[in-house]
């Protein structure tokens, strides 16, 4: 009795300050769970961030953003993190007391003994972001073998439907188009056949899973299933779970350099989903693009080329195009088959190319020139792919807010150009994920912007330094550069320098996790 209460100063200071830092510690974990949860839970993505944003996590104090744009979604996989978490900062503020108790035993100071406490709790409270990589490892085997049954459920009801039910699967791959192709191709097949598409950029084994196992009805002909990947081998997993029967590569560029390193790595990872179709598989290739290309031509499976040019080596193609600020119209070309005139609301030659790839899926599943060219002139723009939007100034708005690459800028860009006599305003925060190309080909585009716009306001200082450069580069009026450090900013200049009849493009938008303080 009288060592404990000797020591009841200690159990009274140690029980404040710990149950206060335990209390503020889990309300801190929140953002970093919010960043792990935008890095796709991987803690090779999660430490990257840490590295590349030290200012923005070794903050005292996290204050909540109004203006996110990604939320953290309390998910069931992020309540079953938070609750390990709790118990891993538990299990901290245990070792902070015994570290306390025996800094006593050998001391007989309180002053010392409660002064670790404070420091120590201190610590935990400051680096909850660091604390979180060994809650998230923890979690892995477990997350892992939860996402295990649900894959495995996902696989064996395609392989059930497809011998059953003679389900088709079209699997969609690429640096870029993928998604626009997939929506481009639901609608498209939808003049003929039964089809389930995945909703947004649905294109991971958890996410097709999920769709697989609670939306997939057993009188759907046709799933589209997009395929997604930020290393080698991801395609062969997804490609192993959706089992496709027709393979579409819409193209390869520099996306996810800095974990691909190489486009040679990118070929081969977008051409697992080719290796993956079964010996009577047919895969379809967009000709036009370089890196496709001698994929195509190594090809021993059946193959259909499609593009806007080389004519003689392709088996659907479109000529006679006419590109302007309200649409597309062009002749398409079925080898074998015939022609037919076609129209189209999308904006941009690229998508031409991305309708071309859906019309081929559609003419291999056995629709008609006619129920193509219908096809066709139902699609409806895809959310933040170059998507006019309303407006109640008058000014003219393109949205092409998604993940933004070197091809698809100039593509934007090349839309831009078709707006005669408007003006032409871009906000934009530049291009991410380019590993050691991101300065350079950031460079690049300012300069090739410098020749389109006439006004660039630019969303992160620091970031859009290499564009800044490119226009200055090209002798860009500097006057009408605006740099700023968030969207809300940028909204604010465009207000004071938009006329009615001006052109906007907002040209990709980062997640919170790339916001510059």
């Amino acid at each position: 009795m009288k060592i404990f209460l000797v020591k009841l100063p200690i159990y009274i200071i140690d029980l404040i300050v710990i149950s206060v830092a335990l209390y503020y510690s889990l309300i801190r974990s929140n953002f970093p769970i919010h960043m792990l949860q935008l890095e796709g839970y991987d803690n090779d993505e999660y430490k990257t961030f840490l590295k590349n944003n030290k200012e923005k996590m070794n903050k005292l104090v996290y204050k909540l953003d109004k203006n996110q744009k990604t939320p953290i979604v309390w998910t069931d996989r992020a309540k079953r993190l938070l609750k390990k978490h709790k118990i891993v900062n538990f299990i901290f503020f245990v070792i902070i007391v015994v570290i306390s108790l025996l800094l006593f035993d050998i001391t007989k100071s309180y002053v010392l003994s409660a002064f670790s406490t404070i420091v120590f709790s201190f610590l935990v409270y400051f680096f909850q972001y660091r604390i979180l990589i060994l809650t998230n490892m923890w979690a892995k085997p477990t997350e892992d073998k939860i996402n295990m049954g649900f894959y495995n459920s996902a696989q064996a009801k395609i392989k059930k439907f497809k011998e059953e039910r003679g389900l088709k699967v079209l699997g969609i791959t690429g640096s870029f188009g993928k998604t626009s192709v997939k929506f481009i191709s639901n609608t498209i097949l939808s003049e003929g056949l039964r089809v389930k598409n995945t909703p947004s950029s649905f294109n991971t084994p958890m996410g097709l899973s999920k769709i697989i196992n609670n939306e997939l009805e057993s009188n759907t002909e046709v799933f589209i299933a997009e395929l997604g990947a930020k290393m080698p081998g991801e395609i062969h997993e997804v490609a192993e779970l959706v089992q496709p029967d027709i393979g579409i590569i819409t193209a390869i560029g520099p996306t996810h350099m800095h974990l691909f390193k190489t486009i040679e790595n990118i070929q081969k990872t977008k051409y697992e989903l080719i290796e993956d179709l079964p010996e009577d598989g047919i895969a379809i290739f967009n000709y036009d693009n370089d890196y496709v290309k001698p994929l195509a031509d190594k090809t021993l499976k059946k193959t259909y080329r499609y593009g806007t040019r080389d004519f003689e080596k392709l088996d659907i193609y479109a000529d006679e195009i006419k590109v302007n600020e309200t649409g597309s119209e062009f002749m398409l070309h079925i080898k074998g088959v015939g022609e037919i005139k076609c129209e189209t609301k999308l904006l941009g030659v690229h998508n031409i190319s991305n309708i071309l790839a859906s019309a081929t899926a559609a003419h291999v599943l056995g629709l008609s020139l006619e129920d193509i060219q219908r096809g066709i002139k139902k699609v409806e723009p895809v959310e933040h792919r170059l998507s006019l939007l309303p407006s109640t100034n008058g000014t003219i708005v393109i949205d092409d807010a998604f993940n933004s690459n070197p091809v698809g800028f100039r593509a934007a860009l090349d839309v831009l150009r078709e707006f005669k006599d408007h003006r032409k305003i871009i906000i934009t925060p530049g291009m991410v994920e380019l590993g050691d190309m991101e300065i350079c080909e950031n460079r690049k585009i300012g300069e090739a912007m410098a020749d389109v716009l006439d006004f660039v306001i630019l969303v992160g200082k620091k970031r859009t330094l290499p564009i800044y450069e490119g226009l200055k580069n090209k002798k860009f009026n500097e006057d009408n550069i605006y740099r700023v450090s968030s969207l809300a900013e940028a909204t604010e200049v465009l207000a004071k320098i938009s006329l009615p009849g001006d052109v906007l493009l907002f040209e990709n938008d980062l997640p919170d996790n790339y916001n510059e303080e």
